[in-house]
């Protein structure tokens, strides 16, 4: 093999190895929680009344339990522009696998 060659051949195995490593630093998993550990469970959800959405295409953002200064709060609903394609995945708290509680943050999903 000319000298060429091997250069050619070891420049597309670098670039082979290059994308493989990069590759994997593009791909990042969302976290399955954000934010402090909390000790106490939330409260069961409040009832809404959703009611009809103001204008064509809204979504209702459902109300959830916040962690504000050491205690649950509830945040309540509202109707807000939608995303077309998108569904809203709402607030919601897991419970960890060491214990505590964790808040997903809402989010769109396709």
């Amino acid at each position: 093999m000319n000298r060429t060659k091997r250069m050619k051949a070891s420049l597309a195995v670098a670039l082979t190895v290059a994308a493989m490593t990069l590759g994997g630093c593009v791909v990042a998993a969302r976290p399955a929680y954000e934010g402090p550990v909390v000790t106490v469970a939330p409260p069961p959800p409040q009832v809404e009344v959703v009611g009809v959405a103001p204008a064509p295409g809204y979504v209702w953002f459902g109300g959830y339990w916040e962690w504000v200064g050491g205690r649950h709060v509830w945040r309540p609903g509202h109707w807000a522009p939608g995303r077309p394609g998108y569904r809203w995945v709402n607030h919601h708290w897991v419970e960890g696998p060491h214990g505590g509680w964790h808040m997903v943050p809402g989010h769109w999903e396709r």
